[in-house]
């Protein structure tokens, strides 16, 4: 946090300036980090150390932990869940000096129906147990529309993830508070549905809503401190602007950007498909994300950095070439025929193999309904007719003759399955045996000395001819580098993709960017507030996380807040689990609170829109509809309307 004073409006943006230098290596992925240090070290080397691999980073299938005595004590401990659309975390608010480090399970807001489908194979996959995304990338499902849940029994999918990998069995009940986080000004028909969903299937005895970006700021600012400022808040799906006074949400004022890393991604893949038209399949969205989490950063200038990219020399400085998997060993050229011929032989014996199992498989099936009409058939020579007929009809046959038929038909066709698998078994024997090749023939083909003589003795005949015959045998090796072939050269593109956020123009969507939103939501406001306001700008969420944001935020402010006006911006101290975090400290903080918590008969008596105001909520809103009268008196209306307009009637008359 720091205070920035000016004097001038070319000193201010001086300070500006320095100050985005200083700070811009401050925000950064904790997996990026580290890059970004090789990419320094790389820069100082000179270009050709500017070369990255992909990760492509396959998640683990998480463990399923045991509750233990975390989770058993006087008081049932409570489920923190932070429900977000690109990540869900869960964990719980451990009483006690040290609450934990971090939540003990973060997964994708994800799942996949199992490749096994209805013909009994694995159900649907969740989170971490799909690995890698992007095989599955066209069966994904989410429960989310952009960041508000909508499907119901995706939703209650991760739920279950989440139960079972903490331990606790969702069978019957779970026996614990929760608190679940939900979008800004979330609506009541997802509320309604969330609350519906725990409260009747799950069985949980309370629950608390809150708005992640509220939590994470609730974890940063100082303990029994009522503060007010202005969180900018970008994730995935959404960016939002929300002002804070005294303590709680003003939610007529809040601005939402539909804007965020989901949307920064696309763009980044359509430029690199655009700039490589021969790596379509490679440039996928994961890798995208790979390069915006670890190789983007924000320009404080944006044209003016796009100069500088105009210069060779800052272009090989700091270009990034994305190293893309190959194969260094060209399959059509440098096969043999003696190899493809082994390869063709592999191939037919596993052909062979496949055929053999499932000609088993079959036969095995076969002999099983043969033994058992063989079986009903016996039971009509002891004179048991009546297990006879009950087997007939199992078997929904109606006479003896047609189960004679079918022991006939089902015999031959065991005996001929028999006898087409010792047959190849025989052929395959043969092929193995025969297989290598005969090169006795290849032998007497080869030239003798005396034949390469005579042979020399009419090259000058031919001299204009041998070199056209030589010429393409030479270019038949590979004449460029097949590693630099598979490098996607990134520049520009660093920068341009994150820039969506502030020019939502570039991918041609017609909204204000944040520095005109943050306007907007200012001018809304009288001058004491609004200082009051830019004295505490809190940035969180995963898309503010890159370097250069902060310097970028504040460079926005020095140019549309007035001369000698103060402002104070923070970065929150983690800004992807912060929300957990304070969503387990607000939980230790108000265990014992009952006007925050929602309970299951007010459930029931409210609905499951009702919502509790806290610090870190929305605000309730319930929905007024207009009072119905009854149809009596609806009809002894209608009746004196129609006695009055009779009566004046029989006046007029």
């Amino acid at each position: 946090m720091r205070g920035v004073e000016i004097s001038s409006r070319l000193a201010g943006r001086c300070v500006g300036e320095v100050a985005s230098r200083r700070l811009g290596g401050l925000c950064g992925w904790g997996r990026g980090q580290r890059a970004r240090s090789k990419m320094a070290a790389a820069s100082v080397a000179g270009p050709a150390v500017n070369v990255f691999p992909f990760r492509d980073a396959r998640a683990a299938p998480d463990p399923v932990l045991e509750a233990g005595p975390v989770a058993h004590g006087p008081l049932p401990v409570p489920l923190v869940l932070d429900n977000g659309s690109f990540q869900a975390r869960a964990g719980w608010a451990c009483p006690g000096p040290e609450p934990g480090p971090e939540p003990r399970l973060q997964f994708r807001a994800v799942c996949a129906r199992g490749r096994g489908g209805a013909r009994g194979g694995a159900g649907p996959q969740v989170g971490n147990a799909l690995g890698s995304l992007e095989p599955l990338r066209w069966m994904l499902r989410s429960p989310f529309d952009r960041n508000v849940p909508v499907n119901l029994e995706l939703q209650e999918l991760l739920l279950d993830y989440s139960f079972q990998h903490l331990g606790v069995s969702s069978q019957g009940c779970v026996d614990h508070p929760i608190v679940l986080t939900e979008a800004v000004c979330n609506p009541l028909y997802s509320r309604q549905m969330m609350s519906e969903l725990l409260f009747e299937c799950y069985g949980i005895p309370k629950v608390a809503y809150g708005i992640d970006s509220l939590f994470s700021f609730y974890h940063n600012k100082p303990k029994n401190l009522i503060s007010s400022g202005l969180i900018i808040s970008s994730g995935y799906q959404c960016t939002h602007i929300l002002p804070i006074l005294e303590g709680r949400l003003d939610a007529k004022n809040c601005k939402r950007i539909n804007l965020g890393g989901s949307q920064a991604a696309g763009y980044l893949q359509r430029l690199l498909q655009l700039k490589y038209p021969g790596h379509l399949a490679a440039i996928t969205l994961s890798r995208m994300e790979e390069i915006l989490h670890e190789h983007s950063y924000i320009a404080e200038d944006y044209v003016e950095e796009l100069q500088k990219w105009r210069c060779p020399d800052y272009y090989e400085n700091n270009v990034h070439r994305m190293q893309l998997p190959f194969s260094s060993k060209l399959l059509g050229s440098t096969l043999t025929s003696e190899e493809k011929q082994e390869r063709r032989q592999q191939q037919l014996r596993r052909l062979q193999e496949l055929n053999a199992r499932r000609r088993e498989e079959k036969l095995q099936l076969d002999q099983e309904r043969l033994d058992r009409l063989l079986y009903v058939q016996e039971l009509l020579e002891d004179g048991q007719m009546d297990q006879f007929h009950k087997a007939l009809i199992e078997l929904n046959m109606d006479s003896p003759e047609e189960l004679q038929s079918y022991i006939q038909k089902l015999s031959a066709a065991v005996e001929q399955a028999k006898q087409k698998i010792l047959q190849a078994e025989v052929s395959l024997e043969v092929d193995v045996v025969d297989s290598k090749p005969e090169t006795p023939d290849l032998e007497q083909l080869e030239p003798s000395i005396e034949d390469v003589e005579n042979i020399n003795d009419f090259e000058p005949l031919f001299s204009e001819e041998t070199p056209e015959v030589e010429k393409p045998v030479t270019p038949v090796q590979p004449v460029f580098n097949l590693a630099a072939y598979h490098q996607l050269f990134v520049g520009t593109e660093r920068i341009r993709a994150p820039e969506i956020i502030f020019q939502p123009s570039l991918i041609g969507e017609e909204q204000a960017g944040i520095a005109e939103t943050l306007q907007y939501v200012l001018d809304r406001y009288p001058k004491d507030v609004q200082e009051l306001l830019v004295e505490n700008i809190f940035l969180t969420g995963g898309n503010m996380m890159y370097p250069g944001m902060k310097g970028r935020i504040e460079k926005e402010l020095l140019e549309m807040r007035p001369f000698q006006s103060s402002f104070q911006v923070q970065l929150a101290s983690n800004p992807v689990l912060d929300a957990w975090y304070g969503a387990r400290d607000w939980a230790l903080d108000h265990l014992d609170s009952e006007d925050v918590w929602i309970t299951r008969r007010e459930y029931e008596e409210k609905g499951g829109g009702y919502l509790k105001e806290h610090c870190a909520s929305n605000v309730y809103v319930p929905i007024r509809l207009p009072k119905q009268t009854s149809r009596s008196a609806e009809a002894q209306a209608s009746g004196k309307g129609s006695g009055a307009s009779g009566g004046g009637a029989g006046e007029q008359a």
